[in-house]
């Protein structure tokens, strides 16, 4: 229901990613079966500043 958080299937799995236009980046943030697909939503949406802090520190570090 959001531009920035894509979940992609693949088998039987889900691969949860975030879309970060304006850092131009995507982090890879979790992998489900379709069971716990509702509680790994859920856990990301609490999650989303630590997601984003994570990712600004990789690049603002050059790890990436």
């Amino acid at each position: 229901g959001v531009p920035w958080f894509r979940e992609k299937r693949y088998e039987k799995y889900r691969i949860y990613y975030l879309i970060y236009e304006d850092l131009e980046s995507v982090f890879m943030v979790a992998i489900s079966e379709k069971k716990d697909q509702q509680k790994i939503i859920n856990t990301i949406r609490l999650l989303l500043d630590f997601f984003r802090e994570e990712i600004e520190k990789l690049i603002s570090g050059g790890t990436i």
